[in-house]
């Protein structure tokens, strides 16, 4: 599999060919991710939730995202890898946004770096975009907002809320993003989306008509007891790492486990040097 580019996104898009991407933390998911053919892979704020323990995405760092990032670009070559920029990167000032995102580039090796919100970032998209650094923008749900003061509720459910996510996919095309997430917008609003704008839309919970798809890997995998209502679980790993943990310990009590094939041992002449060495 080539590098993914964006030029390639947009080229699947003008031919009608639908984008996968995934979330990916860490060396081996992304050697998996590779290797399953994927094209986008981000190096998503969810980190905070599904790695590191936190109740939302609010309390990641520029640092957390390099250091997985890192990860990630050492295990996945082809894939594009979008590093997520974190809550307050890049609220402050324009100055504060580049700085926090060329971080993303230079130390963490992303390709490009995502963000959330509509017109009212879209200065700054453009301000990253002419100094070369791709961006994908994020609209519809937006977790890090939605963690302090917000909601997590579908958008888009009347014609009115439905149009200015439109009229923020716009600015944010006519801003120089190179693709868009739609998360959690209603199918209807997400469909106008994709026919309106001309960058890639990915949907996560917004219908199948976007020109692709994204999905947490610990959803996708079936990590957690919970999940989104639009996440779809693909395997049903808390069940078989239980199961395989829960075995390892019964095989170490009932010392099962190590066996024979597990075990190294001295030349028989050579252990009994050894016990009569040591009396």
């Amino acid at each position: 599999m080539n590098k993914v580019t964006v030029s390639k996104l947009w080229k699947m898009k003008a031919m009608g060919e639908k984008i996968a991407m995934v979330t990916a933390y860490d060396y081996p998911t992304a050697m998996l991710v590779e290797r399953a053919g994927l094209e986008i892979i981000l190096v998503g704020d969810s980190v905070g939730m599904v790695v590191l323990g936190y109740e939302n995405p609010v309390p990641v760092t520029v640092d957390d995202i390099v250091h997985h990032t890192k990860a990630v670009v050492r295990g996945a070559k082809a894939p594009l890898v979008v590093a997520d920029m974190p809550f307050m990167s890049y609220h402050v000032s324009r100055e504060q946004a580049v700085t926090n995102a060329a971080r993303l580039i230079q130390e963490g090796g992303a390709d490009a770096v995502k963000l959330e919100g509509g017109r009212e970032v879209a200065p700054t998209v453009k301000a990253l975009v002419d100094v070369g650094i791709p961006v994908q923008a994020h609209i519809g749900l937006m977790p890090q907002r939605a963690s302090v003061g917000g909601s997590f509720k579908v958008q888009g459910t009347d014609a009115d809320t439905a149009a200015t996510i439109v009229e923020d996919a716009m600015a944010l095309d006519d801003a120089g993003a190179f693709s868009v997430v739609l998360e959690f917008v209603t199918a209807e609003a997400a469909e106008v989306i994709t026919q309106t704008v001309e960058m890639p839309t990915i949907g996560i919970g917004s219908g199948p008509m976007c020109d692709g798809q994204v999905l947490v890997l610990h959803d996708l995998l079936g990590v957690y007891d919970e999940a989104p209502p639009f996440a779809h679980p693909y395997a049903d790993l808390n069940r078989i790492i239980t199961d395989a943990l829960t075995k390892y310990r019964e095989d170490v009590l009932s010392v099962s486990y190590p066996g024979e094939k597990h075990t190294v041992h001295m030349g028989e002449a050579e252990a009994e040097k050894l016990k009569k060495k040591m009396g």
